[in-house]
């Protein structure tokens, strides 16, 4: 089957958005299934634990599968996951199973760990051939489907639908989506071939990792990766318990938080394109290090919100820009993606709890002075994402 670039570069968009809907439609009804499951916060937390289990497994798998089976199964497998948790989650609250909301929740961090890390293989293979820069593009569908995903699921709830109702459409909305779109998705991205046989594979992996350049990228994925992470869980916390918020406004903050980096991701391709990689991730870990400090630094809340819109911006270009540059740093493009990509996500699911620890002895406020020493560390590291032509042209 011959798929034109464009139809890929499309099918691409449409495969990150779909992660994003299923993780906001759950998110935005968790109060209603801790209702239905009538959970205390310990056995919410050990519901929770389920997403935390799948994510890591998928995540420390992923690399090995793309390099034996290519991308597509990944990313087919992974999508599927996710459709089929966000089913399992509403099957679970409707019966008010806790082991089924879990099991349900470790499919969707399964299907997102796995299947993420090979899409973001398939994105920058796509991003390679356009000539341009088209991950953030991408990762901006990703943060648009959260957006959706978020705004259908609050005014599911204000209207009282039931959880395993609106649960089982998003399911369905998925799979809709998957079927035509995997098809665009060609096959043997990722896979590892060549004449070193087993002995090649074997040893690829450890030269990667003693690379210093691919580890100071990895670097700065894993600095911009904690920043977006900590105010996708905290953030709203952070204003109502740090700055005074009430929790309608606390969370309002955090929408305009996602909608800055939504906004950063769609347009930031043409300041990379324009001055360069090192050049758009030392801006980007710049305004986020002065966001993030703001809201350390400033007790208002005036500052405090507007400093939410700096560190959206400031965080919306470091994951899916590193991720170019890891993947063009030498030969091995995809293994350098799977590297790279494993640092974020695994930055993505233990940096904020890890806050959590040092918020309770602490303060919020102050345990986001972490976030901020990797971030401004992160700036310094930049010019190791540097290529040798500010722009690529198609």
């Amino acid at each position: 089957m011959t798929v034109s670039l464009g139809r890929r570069r499309t099918a691409t968009f449409a495969l990150f958005f779909l992660p994003g809907l299923a993780m906001a439609s759950w998110v935005t009804r968790t109060p209603d299934v801790r209702d239905l499951l009538g959970a205390s916060t310990g056995r919410m937390g050990l519901v929770l634990f389920g997403l935390s289990v799948g994510s890591m497994v998928g995540i420390l798998c992923s690399g090995p599968l793309v390099a034996r089976w290519g991308a597509r199964p990944l990313i087919a497998a992974g999508t599927l996951a996710t459709a089929a948790g966000s089913g399992v989650i509403g099957l679970g609250a409707a019966a008010g199973a806790d082991a089924v909301v879990a099991l349900g929740l470790g499919l969707i961090g399964l299907g997102m760990g796995g299947g993420e890390v090979a899409l973001n293989i398939e994105g920058a293979e796509v991003e390679r051939l356009l000539g341009r820069s088209t991950l953030p593009a991408m990762h901006g569908f990703y943060s648009l489907g959260t957006v959706v995903g978020a705004i259908a699921g609050m005014v599911l709830t204000a209207v009282s639908f039931p959880v395993g109702w609106h649960l089982a459409v998003v399911t369905a909305l998925v799979l809709a989506v998957l079927v035509p779109t995997i098809r665009c998705v060609l096959a043997g991205v990722g896979r590892r071939t060549g004449d070193g046989g087993a002995h090649a594979r074997a040893s690829a992996g450890p030269a990667v990792w003693r690379e210093p350049r691919l580890l100071l990228i990895g670097g700065i994925i894993l600095a911009l990766a904690m920043a977006e992470g900590t105010a996708n869980d905290w953030l709203p916390l952070v204003m109502v318990d740090g700055h005074g918020f009430d929790p309608a406004l606390g969370s309002a903050v955090y929408a305009v938080f996602a909608a800055s980096m939504t906004l950063g991701r769609f347009v930031g391709g043409r300041f990379v394109d324009r001055y360069g990689r090192a050049a758009a991730l030392c801006a980007s870990a710049v305004v986020g290090a002065v966001g993030i400090a703001l809201v350390i630094l400033v007790d208002n809340q005036a500052v405090a919100a507007t400093a939410a819109v700096l560190w959206g911006i400031g965080a919306s270009l470091g994951f899916p820009v590193a991720l170019s540059a890891a993947g063009d740093s030498g030969d091995n493009s995809a293994a350098r993606v799977s590297l790279a990509a494993t640092l974020g996500y695994v930055a993505f699911l233990v940096g904020p709890p890890s806050l959590g620890h040092l918020g309770e002895r602490f303060g919020l406020r102050n345990a986001l002075f972490l976030v901020l020493i990797l971030v401004v560390a992160a700036s310094f590291a930049t010019p190791a994402a540097r290529t040798a032509h500010p722009a690529r042209t198609p």
